[in-house]
This record gives C-alpha cells, structure tokens and sequence, in this order.
C-alpha cells in the first residue's frame, strides 16, 4: 500500500486562501491507530527542516503580539516566494518547521532573512523588547531579536520526514510545556489528527504513561 501523502500549508496560523486537500484514509487491516499514518508524494532535494531560536532564548514567541506579526511576516513572505509549511510547532523561545519548495528553488535563506527582517521591524514598532547585542552586530545593524543564525536539515526520504514531522509534535513535551502533544496549542499536531495522519491519542499521557520516542538520530542536528 502506497503510503506517501502530501500534507499541504500545515501551519498553526491559518492563512487566507491557504488550500487544504481533504485527505481520506484507506482503510488498512493492519493499521495501528497509535501510529502516524502518512500518505505524501516526497519531491527529493525540495524538502526542509528547520529550526530557528530567538536571541539569549527569549521567551516571546508565543505572545499574542508576536504570533499576529509572525503570522503576518510568513504571509507575506509566502506571497513573495511561495512554500509550502508541512508542519510547524511555535514554542516560547524557538520554533520548528518543515518546508517544501518548488521544484528547482532551493533558496531558503532569502525567505529566512526577509521573515526574520519583518518580524523584528514590526515587534520593535509596537514595542516588543530586545536583548542587548554585541558592540559588532550592533555596528552591523542586528537587532537582539533572533539569532544570527538559523538551522536547516535536507529530508532525505519519507522516513526523515515521518520522523522531523514526529519531532516537531512531540517538541513541546520534550521542553515540558505539556504533558501530551494534543495539549500544546502552537502546533500542527491538531490539523495532522484532523487529515487522519496522527490518531489524537498519539504519545498521550492522560491516562497512561508512554514511553518517549527516540530521538537520537534527530537530536544530533536540530541545535534547539
């Protein structure tokens, strides 16, 4: 049975006009409702990881002033130079994403840098804080939003992905900020269980303890 399935614009900010395929389930007799189901047509070479961390950590990012203006700045920038969001979580002071772009357009880092740019002019403007920068960047003209750099990984195949997509879920209770995925908000762990990918009691908590996914391959290079 042919398992790949494109998951399109999955993003925890909706964007108007952003088109969401209906995804059906096949049934299956041998599938575990526990476990992720995916179904996606995997491009090589077009498919990205990232992770991106604001400066000295600073826990912003889940403020409703900062999730309005990073809502806006990734409209914009998809409307500039259009990508496709397979899965996102936003945490306080990081956030994780998975993109895919179009074929023969590799250039990430121009979309990084206007975000990043935008974000920062538009939380400053409605005074949102900075962190104290280095008399170097500060000359350089870098602001103590993020941090200078970002972080990106290549999806070599449909198990990379399966397993960047159970990273990005599984986030923010491996930081402790929930107890089970389906309880962080800030995720697209809920449109994946609405699409039939994830089973909503994936690694749940509530009423039983679950052992933690391993990680170990994917920890090596996050860098969060």
């Amino acid at each position: 049975m042919d398992r790949s399935r494109r998951v399109h614009n999955l993003i925890v900010f909706p964007l108007p006009g952003a088109s969401h395929p209906s995804m059906v389930r096949t049934a299956d007799p041998t599938y575990n409702s526990a476990m992720p189901e995916y179904r996606r047509a995997w491009s090589p070479g077009g498919t990205f990881f990232f992770t991106l961390v604001t400066e000295n950590r600073a826990p912003i990012l889940c403020s409703e002033l900062a999730r309005n203006i990073l809502r806006t700045a990734l409209q914009e920038t998809r409307r500039r130079w259009p990508f496709v969001i397979d899965a996102f979580v936003l945490l306080p002071d990081h956030l994780h994403t998975i993109w895919t772009l179009p074929p023969g357009d590799t250039d990430f880092s121009r979309r990084w840098g206007f975000l990043k740019k935008e974000f920062t002019k538009q939380w400053l403007a409605s005074g949102g804080a900075e962190r104290d920068v280095s008399m170097s960047r500060s000359h350089n003209r870098r602001r103590g939003v993020w941090q200078r750099r970002f972080w990106e990984h290549m999806i070599r195949d449909e198990s990379d992905f399966q397993g960047h997509c159970d990273y990005i879920h599984y986030n923010p209770v491996k930081h402790g900020l929930a107890k089970c995925p389906h309880e962080w908000e800030y995720s697209s762990f809920h449109r994946f269980v609405r699409e039939g990918i994830y089973n909503g009691n994936w690694q749940c908590s509530c009423k039983s303890r679950c052992h933690s996914p391993d990680f170990t391959d994917i920890s090596r290079f996050v860098q969060e």
